[in-house]
């Protein structure tokens, strides 16, 4: 599939935009003058995609949390379309409602049944209403519950897909049990007999992210960021002034690169040059293939000495000195 022509620009990509439509128009002087150009057109091409290339190859922690919430970025639903050969759609926690923002079902990926679990951005004004800008409330994460007692029962892998800027803080979240929801979905997540592999497609953050993030396999898309808080937060909270999220981006360290430096990111999933959003069913693809490979290696560890390797693997996290 050719590349897709973003109409939101970010600030780091304006000369790569500069050039291509400086080549859309002398393509098009050039078919109303009938002058052949077609020399200076290829020389131009070249070097925007050398520029291209360069640019993405270089971008600093805070251009890529701005890719990972790119308006046109794949969202969990658009993965799922584009991986699975069948998905029925699962709704409601069967306590208080169904959660919009959280996605759950089962699927048919590749030769394998699975259960997937994933947050839900909006793309328009009236979906990131109704799906609350992918801020899960306690009815998504007892949904998700709910699947995963499901995959349990039926001994299916489940598959998470993260994006989320967070659980809903509001008060009838909080009044519904917020913390306890997600707390929950740790501790079962911990010791669920079946495979689990995690996915940050775009944003995680904070305990919104880890409350379906609890797996055998950490996998991150390359312009991806997983932290406890925002950049915009942490410079909020660090120099009380969220214009230095680009400064604190740097010191957390959010990036996928960065996770799997420092032991918690398992794989780094490679996106098309110039984002997901350039070429979403590329992006599918490679997405595709990395998550079976990773279950072809997990369905044949036995289900005891799976959830030991997984509390193990989170034991290992971190740094501490005792005395």
């Amino acid at each position: 599939m050719a590349e897709k022509k973003s109409k939101f620009v970010l600030e780091f990509e304006k000369p790569i935009i500069d050039l291509e439509n400086k080549i859309t128009e002398m393509r098009e002087y050039a078919a109303k003058s009938g002058i052949v150009l077609e020399d200076d057109i290829r020389r131009l091409e070249n070097k925007a995609g050398q520029l291209r290339a360069e640019i993405f190859q270089n971008l600093s922690r805070w251009e890529r949390v701005q890719l990972a919430r790119h308006p046109e970025r794949p969202y969990t639903l658009d993965y799922i379309n584009r991986m699975c050969s069948y998905f029925d759609e699962l709704h409601g926690d069967r306590l208080f409602g169904d959660d919009p923002a959280m996605i759950t079902g089962l699927a048919r990926l590749g030769d394998m049944t699975v259960v997937i679990i994933g947050q839900q951005k909006g793309r328009d004004t009236k979906d990131k209403l109704r799906r609350n800008f992918g801020m899960p409330n306690p009815e998504g994460y007892r949904k998700a519950l709910r699947a995963l007692r499901l995959a349990e029962k039926f001994n299916k892998p489940v598959v998470t897909l993260i994006d989320t800027p967070g659980a809903y803080p509001g008060i009838g979240a909080e009044e519904r049990g917020q913390a306890e929801a997600i707390a929950r979905n740790l501790y079962e997540m911990a010791q669920l007999p079946v495979p689990i592999i995690n996915v940050v497609i775009g944003e995680g953050a904070s305990g919104g992210a880890l409350g379906i993030g609890v797996g055998d396999r950490i996998l991150m898309m390359e312009n991806g960021w997983y932290s406890v808080i925002s950049p915009e937060g942490c410079a909020a909270i660090l120099w009380r002034d969220a214009s230095k999220a680009p400064e604190a981006a740097e010191q957390m360290k959010v990036t996928a690169q960065d996770l799997v430096d420092l032991a918690i990111v398992d794989e780094v999933i490679p996106e098309p040059v110039g984002g997901a959003h350039a070429d979403p069913d590329k992006t599918a693809e490679i997405l595709k293939e990395v998550i079976l490979r990773h279950l072809s290696e997990l369905v044949k560890i036995p289900p005891k000495k799976l959830i030991e390797a997984r509390i193990e693997k989170y034991g290992r996290m971190g740094a501490w000195t005792e005395e």
